[in-house]
């Protein structure tokens, strides 16, 4: 039955398929409020499992949250109708992807990784997060992961406040030592380890982003953030108190071998010194959305597409605005997850709208993965409104063959 869902869906949907809302909970966070979720739906899966302060997009990863986690949680579905009745039956993604391999992919990705190697999610936190890092391939290696690299934009739609704390610490202060780090991590059991008091912290921008390679620490802020990522879950948390909150401490040690859990010197090695200390983090790292083609050339044909996260091949992200009134048809290279952020319309066979409000469990028509075929060939978006831009969010695997410079 799965085969013929999968295959009819990509049909139905002439290489476009519509995606379900996936909300994942994390006990240790409180929701910023900023995702669409109704008011009374934040808590919905019950206290001990936290507020729902994340939307997961395009994924095919499942979330790690510890032995309540649900079934599938974080994984992305695909909406099928049989277009007899109002009978809608879901897909995962990931199995669609299994089945249909390079029909979904591509040959370029699904040769190299059989499977979509990214997701990305909407972060909506009130308060920020611990000083952490994500191991690169060499250290998740040690227990049996994939490193992690990721990115942030801030979306303006989602960013109507600023939550408690709309700063980011990035990396450490060139001319910290490494025994001062060090230092830190020991006393991390005992009360503030104060490691931020060694780095940087930049105030957030909306309609901006950044870039973390993995071994990068760094404490993102309280702006919902749109966050594309390499489709693994490795990290460990090195600040001890945030927020007058407690960090446990088996986070500190959660990307460390068995062998090595109280080896403090590993704790030093995940982390990518040179990297850290980097005096011009701005320039590096920053990101200034930047036009995928000249933009006279673009607003002449009806609209504008921007690169928002771009200095990663392990992904990428754009934003595209169809102007008021306008049909444009858009090529991409690769296949693609895309969430709408603004306005209603059509995009290929489907409609396409940005819901207000979604209650926990409703399905949407603002989600949607398109085929590396679909892409190739022109995705054609008609904007019927006479005010309201169309805004959306596109999200690219690995090596975009469209951000070769």
């Amino acid at each position: 039955m799965g085969t013929s869902i999968a295959a009819n869906a990509l049909e139905q949907g002439k290489g476009i398929v519509r995606l379900a809302p996936a909300w994942v909970p994390r006990s240790f966070c409180v929701p910023g409020r900023r995702i669409k979720l109704h008011p009374d739906d934040y808590y919905v899966l019950g206290g001990q499992r936290g507020g729902i302060d994340e939307r997961w997009l395009s994924s095919t990863t499942p979330a790690k949250n510890g032995p309540l986690t649900g079934e599938n949680e974080g994984l992305s579905a695909i909406v099928f109708g049989d277009g007899n009745t109002h009978r809608q039956v879901l897909v995962l993604l990931k199995d669609a992807i299994e089945e249909l391999g390079a029909a979904m992919i591509g040959e370029r990705l699904w040769d190299q990784y059989h499977s979509w190697p990214m997701y990305s999610k909407f972060f909506d936190n009130m308060g920020p997060l611990p000083h952490h890092l994500h191991h690169n391939d060499e250290q998740a290696k040690l227990i049996g992961q994939l490193g992690k690299p990721e990115a942030y934009y801030f979306p303006p739609q989602l960013n109507n406040h600023g939550g408690d704390f709309p700063y980011t610490f990035f990396g450490i202060a060139p001319g910290v030592s490494k025994d001062t780090i060090r230092q830190c991590l020991v006393n991390f059991t005992r009360g503030d380890n104060k490691i931020t008091n060694y780095s940087q912290a930049f105030r957030l921008e909306p309609g901006t982003g950044w870039d973390v390679p993995p071994g990068l620490l760094h404490a993102p802020g309280s702006l919902c953030t749109y966050e594309p990522q390499k489709a693994s879950d490795v990290f460990a948390m090195y600040q001890s108190l945030v927020n007058e909150a407690i960090i446990p401490e088996e986070l500190l040690w959660n990307g460390a071998p068995e062998n090595r859990k109280g080896d403090f010197d590993q704790l030093l090695e995940a982390i990518d010194w040179e990297l850290n200390v980097d005096p011009n983090m701005m320039a590096n790292r920053f990101m200034q959305p930047k036009p995928v083609k000249p933009l006279p050339e673009m607003t002449a044909l009806g609209y504008a597409e921007n690169w928002v996260c771009y200095k990663s091949d392990a992904f990428s992200a754009k934003e595209l605005t169809v102007f008021p009134g306008a049909s444009v048809t858009i090529k991409d290279s690769a296949a693609y997850g895309m969430i709408m952020m603004q306005g209603h319309g059509r995009m290929g066979v489907w409609d396409v709208e940005t819901p207000a409000l979604i209650r926990y469990g409703q399905l949407t028509h603002d989600e949607f993965f398109v085929t590396e075929a679909a892409a190739k060939e022109g995705v054609t978006i008609v904007n019927p409104s006479a005010t309201d831009p169309i805004v959306m969010l596109k999200h690219f695997g690995p090596g975009n063959p469209d951000l070769a410079e």
